[in-house]
């Protein structure tokens, strides 16, 4: 008489007769802990161990890559927020504006700063203890009846951003981008903190300047037929000229070299186990050399010895 084979189950469905068994682990599976593999099918914990030990492709520069450009996204959402804030608040650009040194008095009207100054007025900008101004100034935008672009001044501003942003977080990934734009904004920044400290200054253009030159070192390293790179370089280049009569052309300058000197240690650090803290070490050194001008300028100025 034959005896009754032993009924064989899924691993993790007991009661759900099985006769596949996964091709690494060996154990039975059911169609829904079945998953397609190069020979047969795994289950899912062998999927997932499996997915551990696959090592994620990167681009050149050490950045993960992703089709959908976050960051940029992300980055025109907050400028478009703030300018909103402008709109419906217009102390905000006040408060938040870049701002080395200045004086105001009760009535809220604004001076040129003298270390010296009777107690009708009061110390803003950065030698009052606002440093949050360093970022904050580049997120806000000039008033829609103001200055000499107005709205087109965020309009112009957040198209180039959109334009080239997403090529150039493409390459670096997210994070890596994310640094060049924060430096790049900060370095502007501190740039016109040292030359013109009494001057009010807003916009995004110190991060798009710097992302400008990520974008030009970026294709000397791949080796990118430079033609129209170098085009886009000279319309930046001829627009810092212009913009000294216009805008703060020192935002512009120092969001360059930041911008480029973030991206070239992105690009030329060695491909190996080192390059990402190299590259993150490179973030920090600058990000401290910036802390440092800035600390020195401020003190300098509260001593009225500038």
């Amino acid at each position: 008489m034959e005896s009754e084979s032993a009924v064989t189950t899924c691993y993790r469905h007991p009661k759900v007769e099985s006769h596949v068994r996964c091709t690494r682990c060996d154990r039975f599976i059911c169609p829904s802990c079945m998953r397609e593999a190069a020979v047969g099918h795994q289950c899912v914990e062998c999927v997932k161990e499996g997915a551990k030990s696959v090592r994620q492709a990167r681009t050149a520069f050490g950045g993960r890559i992703s089709t959908v450009p976050a960051v940029t996204y992300a980055l025109i959402g907050l400028n478009l927020l703030a300018y909103l804030a402008e709109l419906l608040r217009s102390s905000v650009v006040d408060r938040f504006e870049m701002l080395g040194a200045g004086l105001v008095d009760g009535d809220g009207i604004h001076y040129l700063w003298d270390a010296v100054h009777s107690p009708d007025y009061h110390a803003e900008g950065l030698v009052n203890g606002e440093w949050y101004r360093l970022l904050t100034g580049a997120f806000l935008h000039l008033p829609p009846t103001e200055g000499t672009f107005g709205i087109a001044h965020i309009a112009m501003n957040m198209f180039a951003l959109w334009n080239i942003g997403r090529t150039v977080e493409a390459q670096l990934g997210r994070v890596r981008y994310l640094a060049l734009y924060l430096l790049s904004a900060l370095g502007g920044s501190v740039l016109v903190l040292l030359i013109a400290p009494d001057e009010h200054t807003v916009g995004a253009s110190g991060a798009i300047f710097g992302i400008g030159a990520a974008y030009y070192v970026m294709a000397r390293r791949l080796g990118t037929d430079m033609g129209g790179v170098n085009r886009f370089m000279g319309g930046l280049l001829i627009w810092l000229l212009i913009s000294a009569g216009l805008t703060s052309w020192q935002g512009h300058l120092g969001g360059l070299l930041a911008g480029g000197a973030v991206t070239a240690a992105f690009a030329y650090a060695p491909r190996n186990r080192w390059r990402a803290p190299i590259q993150a070490a490179v973030c920090v050194g600058l990000l401290a050399s910036l802390a440092v001008l800035a600390v020195l300028k401020v003190s300098a100025l509260r001593n009225g010895s500038v």
